[in-house]
């Protein structure tokens, strides 16, 4: 899909731009990664309404396969009342690289302000919560939106993660997608337990994909799992 994007970050722009069989499509650049890259979120449907969806396509840039459920969210149009806001991916830098984490060696979901550790390695949790700019955009965007769910994606357990929230919400999405409902681990600084925590009558859930691509019929059925489960609030 064709858009014009404006890097108006440091003025907070918004650029409108017609979506297929809706009025606008408005993309907002809510930040730059370590490297100066531009995060981008799209918010499509109305602005106005009381129920806010927030998806996330990427936060480990070796874990790709939500880009293209984001991709084909941007040309959906949402049930209405729905207020739809999608960061396809919220670590350029990583899926410039491949890797797990940002251009600093950190683990952008061991670094949100809940339960915060001192991690190193493969989950470097960063010098201190919210160091990293990827990290402090997110927050900014979930503290002004307040999504009333949240859905973010990883790889590669193919299941969705009993994290904290609503369990009737994440039970619905599991059916609709055809996963298995499991509780993962709580993991120290994770952005689910941090919105489940500083919003708690919202809900943030965890989706593991499967490994690799999607293929066309599974993001199909992810996307309408996404607007299904927000249809029904």
């Amino acid at each position: 899909m064709t858009r014009l994007v404006v890097l108006l970050a440091l003025l907070g722009c918004v650029v409108v731009t017609p979506a297929p069989g809706s009025s606008a499509l408005r993309v907002l650049v809510i930040g730059r990664s370590s490297e100066g890259r531009p995060i981008e979120a799209i918010e499509v449907g109305d602005s106005a309404a009381r129920v806010k969806l927030l998806v996330v396509g990427c936060i480990h840039g070796n874990e790709q396969g939500g880009i293209a459920i984001a991709r084909r969210l941007e040309q959906i149009i949402p049930p209405p009342g729905i207020d739809l806001w999608i960061v396809p991916v919220l670590n350029p830098d990583g899926v410039a690289a491949d890797t797990r984490q940002n251009a600093h060696g950190v683990d952008l979901n061991r670094n949100f302000p809940w339960r915060w550790r001192d991690l190193e390695g493969i989950y470097d949790s960063g010098s201190r919560p919210l160091s990293e700019p990827e990290v402090r955009a997110a927050a900014r965007l979930i503290l002004r939106v307040r999504p009333t769910i949240s859905i973010w994606y990883h790889q590669h357990l193919d299941l969705v993660d009993e994290s904290g929230g609503s369990l009737a919400i994440e039970r619905r999405y599991a059916r609709l997608a055809g996963l298995p409902l499991q509780r993962l681990v709580r993991d120290p600084g994770s952005v689910v337990n941090w919105e489940n925590h500083v919003l708690p009558r919202s809900t943030a859930f965890v989706v593991e994909l499967p490994a690799g691509r999607l293929s066309r019929a599974a993001t199909e059925r992810h996307a309408r799992a996404v607007l299904a489960l927000a249809g029904r609030r």
